[in-house]
């Protein structure tokens, strides 16, 4: 019965045990061929359908681009937006000069000396009233920024006119013989002239700690060039041009100032307290 099932199972003829393992061995050489050539297509194929991939390069904001976005957020103060730049061009009309200032880096704030139209210079502070509708808003190393009817304008130092060397200074200043006092006068019209202020003032290093802390000034002659320039007995001169008294160069470098025309600008101490003085010298 077995023998009869396997006749009709092949058809009446028993397959072969060597032909059943050939095949299998085909099957599997077909197979390893089949995945052979599968990584071999995976291999040399290109990654993208165009085959010319290229690994996509960094994208670097222009300076420009960079100066804007840094300008328009502080990454230290986040709460407080930042103001908008004053463009270059908004250069105030106003009939103001800046002298001098003072920049505080660590607090963002300064001060500014700033004479009107009327050439009296005062010490203004970040957020003062310099005149009626402008607000002095910043203060940086060469100008500062106005708050101007809703606007921001600008005033820049006036650096057209070199600066004098202590050496020239001193030598433009001679020495009147010893024993000879030449008389002190704030001219005939009652202005102050450099002339006036060199023979009639005298501005000597005071000396604090070991230091020198600012310029005693005291009368000479009759003392008419004393009270023209707005000094007082025991005045002490603490910073001149918005720079601070920090040595005997500043001595010469006050010197260096004292030419007719000139408005220089002074802070004295007085009875505890600092006050601004310009002296405004005629031609």
């Amino acid at each position: 019965m077995r023998f009869a099932r396997e006749q009709f199972a092949f058809g009446g003829r028993r397959l072969p045990a060597v032909a059943l393992g050939d095949a299998l061995w085909w099957a599997l050489a077909a197979t390893i061929a089949v995945l052979a050539a599968v990584l071999l297509w995976v291999a040399v194929t290109p990654v993208s359908p165009l085959g010319a991939w290229r690994p996509a390069g960094v994208r670097v904001m222009s300076p420009a681009a960079r100066s804007a976005l840094f300008a328009g957020f502080d990454p230290f103060n986040r709460t407080n937006a930042m103001k908008p730049a004053a463009s270059a061009e908004t250069v105030t009309p106003l009939a103001l000069t800046l002298y001098g200032v003072r920049v505080n880096a660590a607090t963002g704030g300064g001060s500014a000396i700033i004479a009107g139209a009327d050439g009296i210079q005062r010490v203004y502070k970040v957020g003062a009233e310099v005149m009626p509708g402008v607000i002095l808003a910043e203060v940086h190393f060469d100008h500062v920024g106005l708050s101007h009817g809703g606007s921001n304008e600008l005033l820049y130092l006036d650096q057209s006119k070199p600066a004098v060397s202590a050496a020239t200074a001193l030598a433009s200043t001679p020495a009147g013989p010893v024993g000879q006092t030449a008389p002190a006068s704030a001219g005939a019209s009652g202005t102050l002239t450099a002339d006036a202020v060199r023979q009639g003032i005298s501005f000597q290093p005071r000396v604090e700690n070991g230091k020198v802390a600012g310029l005693a000034v005291s009368a000479g002659g009759d003392g008419g060039a004393f009270r023209a320039a707005g000094f007082q007995p025991g005045d002490v001169i603490v910073s001149i041009g918005g720079k601070p008294v920090a040595g005997e160069g500043s001595q010469a470098e006050l010197a260096a100032q004292l030419r007719p025309g000139q408005a220089v600008s002074v802070m004295v101490k007085r009875n505890g307290q600092q006050l601004p003085l310009a002296l405004t010298l005629s031609r």
